[in-house]
């Protein structure tokens, strides 16, 4: 039966007992991780937020009620301990921060009673997500999970530190708001006191924030919860959390200059990492050139190769094909790797597929010179001397090549490069690669749409010396946008904004509204610009993300106490669900769902 705590209290966490303790009396209190019954004595590891204390039960000491009590503990228990901290006299463990220490038990509590769990409480658990997520509750118990948890909150205080002595405010923005066509999907909300209308939660404070400076309010900051109907990813949730930033009379250095800041003080505070400033700037164009993802890892090399030129003319009429398209041929050294096996290469032949790719090409320099490749009888031994040189092939190095519209080569080359990093061991964990990546295009082609979209958002100010471009060439004009990569994720990302109704105007009719549309979707924000807007820029970070790398998990599940698994569901508490009719009704909401028709 599980007693009170009345008369109870805890003096100290389980790690928070050291060896300036002995010789005191200490109430701990937490869960058993585990117990051994020698006969005469009894042992549990206590276990709370803080880590693991030995816990010594003597039946001279706790006396024949408490030593019974004792005997009947499991994995789980709660329970309180008072007890005298004495140094241990063998089986010291230094592996816990407590292994010379443990409490000798005088008194007993259980506080409550647990059935055995549907898996161990552990670190690194090998259990398997669903049945963890399921039970996150028991989950949520493990230490390395903890751990993350704990960081998180951690780098939220120390971001608000900073941001208040910069002179920011932490301002709230709304989360019932008005759904907008550009960006992810919106989650929607009914109204029932307006029936037919709908809410939107935000997929972040962007409109909000800017009209906080068009209210002088100078700099503002939130951590913010934001929702986004769109796919899931090891990096992607439905629901996460932002670190918002917008400032009044800046322009892109500043902001920078900040955030550089704001990074070295949370990266040396938090995780005790340096990072030197100033950070690294590549413009867009050049990351997609070097890397082929705007997002790149530059913990190692592998760079893209552009041999287009090289291949004008050639026998090999993937290459030329591809360049009539109006394509490109580029291609990766695989340093060491001229001997890798034809299956493992068919595999990454395989695996570009995967991206669309119609297949790759292959050339091996063999250790005496010679050449192994796919289309070697194709193209002439000068031609392909040629080619060797350019991607500086030595003997033993293999090339691979990818040939079709650039955006395509971009993408199956930078995944690609990833993959045989990933295979090859090149990635040092233990390194954290800052890069700014600027002059973003302010527009891209959306083949779906069939029309222009914004590749940040429609508030994103054009570089002056593009904007006489965005009625002859729109895809040409580069943004004041700015984004913060670590080891190949964005971190976080931002622009200087359109504070300029006309260019607000303009920026919208190029994304396909006409005046009267956008004033219908945004019209509070340009009615807001007829009334004196400041020059203003901003930045976002993923928290969860940040957190995720400094803490090195594969997943960003494993930084949020309750997430939900790729369908956008929730294992523990079953959400989505259906709801009671008579809601329905008070909603004006009818579910039209076609019944599936027999196979």
């Amino acid at each position: 039966m599980a007693e009170s705590m009345k008369g109870l209290h805890r003096t100290h966490r389980c790690t928070e007992v050291s060896n300036e303790n002995i010789g005191e009396t200490v109430t701990v209190m937490g869960w058993v991780q585990k117990r051994r019954n020698l006969g005469s004595l009894i042992f549990i590891d206590l276990r709370d937020r803080s880590g693991l204390l030995q816990i010594v039960f003597d039946e001279p000491k706790v006396g024949s009620e408490g030593f019974a009590k004792a005997e009947t503990l499991r994995s789980e228990f709660v329970v309180a301990v008072t007890g005298t901290v004495e140094k241990r006299t063998a089986a010291v463990n230094e592996n816990l921060k407590t292994g010379d220490i443990e409490v000798i038990a005088e008194n007993i509590r259980i506080l409550s009673e647990s059935e055995t769990p549907p898996f161990p409480i552990e670190e690194n658990s090998q259990t398997k997500d669903d049945l963890r997520l399921r039970y996150r509750y028991l989950d949520l118990r493990r230490p390395d999970l903890q751990r993350n948890l704990m960081m998180k909150s951690k780098v939220a205080m120390l971001l608000r530190n900073f941001m208040a002595q910069e002179g920011f405010l932490e301002i709230e923005t709304p989360i019932l708001t008005k759904s907008t066509p550009e960006g992810a999907r919106d989650y929607l909300v009914p109204s029932r006191v307006h029936p037919g209308n709908f809410y939107a939660l935000p997929q972040s404070p962007q409109l909000f924030k800017q009209l906080l400076m068009c209210s002088g309010y100078d700099r503002y900051f939130q951590i913010a919860r934001c929702f986004r109907d769109e796919d899931l990813r090891a990096d992607r949730q439905p629901e996460f959390t932002q670190a918002d930033m917008e400032l009044s009379f800046v322009d892109v250095d500043d902001v920078i200059e900040l955030n550089e800041r704001l990074l070295q003080y949370v990266f040396r505070e938090a995780i005790g990492v340096q990072v030197n400033l100033p950070i690294q700037r590549m413009t867009w164009r050049e990351a997609m050139d070097r890397f082929g993802t705007d997002k790149p890892d530059t913990r190692f090399g592998m760079e893209l190769v552009n041999v287009s030129e090289l291949v004008v003319g050639c026998g090999f009429g993937v290459f030329t094909g591809a360049l009539e398209q109006g394509g490109s041929v580029r291609g990766i050294n695989v340093k060491g790797q001229g001997a890798m096996p034809r299956k493992k290469i068919d595999k990454l032949v395989e695996f570009a597929k995967g991206y669309g790719a119609k297949g790759l090409a292959y050339l091996a320099v063999n250790e005496d010179g010679s050449y192994k490749s796919s289309f070697a009888k194709f193209m002439t031994e000068e031609e392909l001397h040629s080619l060797v040189e350019h991607m500086q092939g030595k003997p033993g190095d293999l090339l691979l090549f990818a040939a079709d519209k650039n955006k395509l080569v971009w993408e199956v080359l930078g995944a690609l490069r990833l993959e045989l990093a990933k295979q090859l061991e090149l990635i040092d964990s233990n390194q954290y690669n800052f890069l700014w990546v600027t002059d973003f295009p302010l527009l891209e082609w959306s083949e779906e749409e069939n029309r222009f979209m914004a590749m940040h958002h429609p508030f994103t100010m054009p570089m002056e010396e593009d904007w006489d471009k965005i009625d002859s060439d729109p895809g040409a004009v580069r943004a004041k946008a700015y984004d913060i990569v670590l080891n190949g994720t964005e971190l976080g990302g931002g622009s200087v904004r359109i504070h300029q109704n006309d260019i607000q105007e303009k920026m919208l009719e190029a994304l396909g509204f006409t005046k009267e549309s956008a004033y219908e979707q945004f019209g509070f924000l340009l009615d807001a610009f007829r009334y004196g807007v400041p020059p203003h820029a901003g930045l976002a970070y993923g928290l969860d993300r940040m957190v995720m790398l400094m803490m090195k998990c594969d997943s960003i599940r494993d930084v949020i106490a309750f997430p939900k698994v790729k369908d956008a569901s929730c294992l523990m508490t079953d959400a989505p669900n259906v709801v009671d009719e008579k809601q329905l009704e008070e909603l004006a909401l009818v579910i039209d769902l076609e019944e599936e028709k027999e196979q």
